[in-house]
């Protein structure tokens, strides 16, 4: 047997005196662990996120268009793909998804992979929905991330050049004269010239009666044909009709006169405050898009959006153009909803 060395004595000694740790502080040991180890997580999820953004586009960009190709809505969307291909030097994909006044594509858009691949051109309807619709299948607000405002088209109030009234104020006197009598032509309950007209009749305080067609293009040719009595429709579709003489424009409801209709009156200048819609275009991307990827976005719009062809390509086709930054359409687009959601709750109307 061994004998035990002094220094065997010493250790003994010395783990004889030592206090054994307390629970509270490997507790606090463990959490000290963790949260570095967080922090780190986190630091370089940044990094990879900002690496990411950097080198994105890596492939080509799907675009939705929730509409029909041909109208104004594909137009523009061709346009904007057009352009930022050349700015991000790949291609974005044009790809109709219509159905459900919209809603369909959206959708699509709203469920998609928040990797900066998908992005949807979408219209001021997105923000009568979550009042029209009752089973809507995303959220405007929470379900997106807003990239920009892209574009505006200004609405005018047209007539039947035949009617008894050649002003807004006179329009305006003659249905409060004539409750019911006149009536207005829309592409149908919930379109965009159904409750513009709902809006003008809220702040004026008048009954006219609604005539729906099936579409905005049916019902101008039933306004120059004489069936309703006005409309309100974006300008750009009637502004060869008013040229020609067939409609006559009261007002336009824009916060300023417009270049090709100088003689037509702001409703502002034509006696109605705060009478101010548009049809209005923008991108989101997927809710949870990385911001880096959302900013590059909107930046390159906002840059390409200033070239003269691309301002060319727009106002040719009676587009004004516009540009956000993602927080300056974000806060646009709750403005909206809530000021659609008042209307479509006072009209009472559903298309569930």
């Amino acid at each position: 047997m061994h004998p035990r060395s002094s220094n065997d004595f010493k250790e003994n000694k010395t783990l004889q005196g030592r206090k054994p740790a307390s629970p509270g502080h490997s507790v606090q040991h463990v959490l000290m662990i963790v949260c570095a180890l967080v922090g780190a997580i986190v630091l370089m999820e940044g990094i990879f996120s900002r690496l990411h953004a950097q080198s994105y586009p890596e492939k080509p960009i799907r675009f939705i268009l929730p509409q029909n190709p041909g109208g104004v809505h594909d137009l523009l969307g061709r346009i904007i793909a057009k352009k930022l291909s050349e700015e991000l030097g790949q291609a974005v994909i044009c790809e109709n998804r219509a159905g459900s006044g919209g809603n369909i594509g959206t959708e699509v858009a709203a469920k998609a992979r928040p990797d900066g691949y998908t992005i949807v051109l979408v219209s001021a309807a997105l923000s009568y929905s979550p009042s029209l619709y009752k089973k809507l299948n995303y959220d405007p607000i929470r379900d997106f991330a807003p990239i920009s405002l892209v574009a505006d088209v200004p609405v005018a109030l047209l007539i039947q050049p035949s009617r008894p009234f050649k002003t807004l104020k006179e329009l305006v006197a003659y249905a409060k004269a004539n409750p019911g009598k006149l009536n207005f032509g829309s592409g149908g309950v919930g379109s965009a010239n159904h409750l513009h007209v709902e809006l003008f009749k809220s702040l004026t305080k008048i009954n006219i009666v609604n005539v729906s067609y099936k579409g905005a293009g049916p019902a101008l040719t039933g306004l120059m044909g004489g069936e309703i009595d006005l409309m309100m429709t974006a300008f750009p579709s009637a502004l060869p009709h008013i040229q020609a003489g067939k409609l006559k424009a009261l007002a336009v409801m824009s916060h300023e006169r417009l270049q090709s209709l100088p003689d037509v009156p702001t409703a502002q200048e034509a006696g109605i405050n705060n009478f101010y819609v548009s049809t209005w275009y923008g991108i989101l991307a997927p809710a949870g898009t990385p911001s880096d990827i959302v900013n590059r976005l909107s930046v390159a719009w906002s840059k390409v959006v200033k070239m003269p062809d691309t301002l060319a390509m727009l106002q040719k086709n009676g587009l004004e153009p516009l540009s956000s930054t993602p927080d300056q359409f974000s806060e646009y687009l709750k403005t909206e909803v809530a000021r659609w959601s008042i209307i479509i709750k006072d009209v009472n109307i559903s298309l569930d």
